[in-house]
């Protein structure tokens, strides 16, 4: 029996490993790491594993690489509509993860043309995104942050940096006042970190916000992202709008965010960049691409949805089942993964998704300015900042789908407010 069983047998946790051979992806084993659970589920099942979510609701894991890039690629076969599941009636209303299934009419969950007409003209939103002038606006954000707690000589870079630059970034490419975005920011994060009511109040808020940002662009448009989606010619409605940015919004914050925290962390820590942290540009881009193969932000997405029986990495799937899309457990994948030395400018890993459902362009080069401007304005402020903790105290927040700090501790030199 591994450390990590004993440890999930000691806290009085319900066995890792089902009756019927199925592991739990969730609990104290997952918690305490999640990567060696990936490792231990491929050694028994293979590429695609039978698991168990939380409440024991039955899924697939797909944690091979290859078997990964063909149910990304296959829209037919593994489909997104969350409609399709076949095991409904053995979730309950107050499961956990029912806002990651529950089907609505966002681009999350269209498919086929309809999926493609409105990812496309997301895609040609950001794509009008001048990225030089967002590292600039990113520089900005990030100083106006560091002026806060530059003459203390210590800081929580989590909670005081990396959870708020990613949002005011994205609330100023939808052309939002930085007057609105320490709302947003909050709003953004009761509906992640909370639950019940309070987490059904501040999603109310957040759309009733993206509502009325589309208003306001219908009668006075600009040079931002609601603007040019009212403007394209796939004639989007103004509540498809509202949901779409809602997505975008979700998804521009906390994956950039961890990917901010997760970057820093590794510089911090690790030897490789010890003698570069004031200098190297390349060093912060070495380290930006390394964590989306290590420690990639979103580690598994729920998911797809068979359309019919088929066969997957030596399993049998049935029509409805659920996948559980492995990302970083497919970038571990010892047939695929580089050394930590061949990742530089090695950028097949699988942290955006892949195929029509993925990441739409150019979301992760936008989410790539935003953390590496803000990761390099931050060394270039305080270029000998060091952890305040010994780096295995740092803990990461109890999640199957993101992989992130909860705080990251750092002293430095206390410098005087610019200007």
């Amino acid at each position: 029996m591994t450390e990590l069983q004993h440890h999930a047998d000691r806290v009085g946790a319900a066995p890792s490993t089902a009756p019927d051979g199925r592991i739990r992806l969730y609990g104290p084993r997952f918690d305490a790491d999640p990567a060696a659970l990936y490792e231990s589920i491929r050694r028994q099942h293979g590429p695609v594993a039978p698991v168990l979510l939380e409440g024991d609701v039955p899924a697939w894991f797909v944690c091979g690489y290859r078997e990964l890039h063909q149910v990304t690629t296959d829209s037919q076969l593994f489909a997104r509509d969350t409609r399709r599941w076949n095991a409904w009636d053995r979730v309950p209303q107050d499961w956990p993860l029912l806002a990651y299934v529950m089907h609505n009419p966002s681009v999350m969950f269209t498919e086929g043309p309809e999926h493609r007409r409105r990812a496309g003209a997301i895609s040609d939103a950001l794509d009008a995104v001048d990225q030089f002038e967002l590292s600039k606006q990113c520089e900005r954000i990030a100083d106006r942050l560091i002026d806060e707690f530059a003459g203390s000589g210590e800081a929580d870079l989590m909670a005081q940096y990396a959870e708020r630059i990613p949002l005011r970034a994205a609330v100023s490419m939808c052309g939002m006042s930085e007057a609105d975005a320490p709302d947003m920011v909050r709003d953004l994060g009761l509906t992640i970190d909370s639950s019940g009511q309070e987490s059904m109040d501040a999603y109310g808020r957040v759309q009733q916000a993206m509502v009325q940002l589309v208003a306001d662009k219908r009668d006075y448009p600009g040079a931002d992202i609601p603007s040019r989606l009212l403007e394209h010619p796939s004639n989007i409605t103004e509540d498809e709008i509202v949901l779409d940015l809602l997505v975008v919004m979700a998804a521009a914050h906390q994956p950039t965010t961890y990917w901010i925290g997760n970057t820093i962390r590794l510089l911090l820590t690790d030897a490789r960049f010890a003698t570069t942290l004031s200098g190297g540009r390349a060093s912060v881009n070495q380290a930006l691409n390394e964590v989306l193969w290590q420690d990639t932000p979103t580690q598994n997405f729920i998911g797809r949805f068979a359309t019919r029986d088929t066969h997957l990495g030596g399993q049998r799937v049935r029509a409805g089942d659920l996948l559980v899309m492995g990302l970083a457990a497919a970038n571990a994948d010892p047939q695929v993964r580089p050394t930590d030395e061949g990742t530089a400018g090695n950028r097949a890993q699988m942290s955006f998704g892949h195929g029509e459902h993925g990441c739409p362009y150019p979301a992760p080069e936008l989410a790539e300015v935003i953390a590496r401007t803000s990761i390099e304005v931050l060394l270039d402020r305080l270029p000998d900042l060091t952890l305040s903790v010994p780096a295995e105290a740092l803990t990461w927040r109890p999640s199957v789908w993101m992989r992130g700090l909860t705080g990251l501790p750092v002293t430095f030199t206390p410098t005087f407010v610019r200007g």
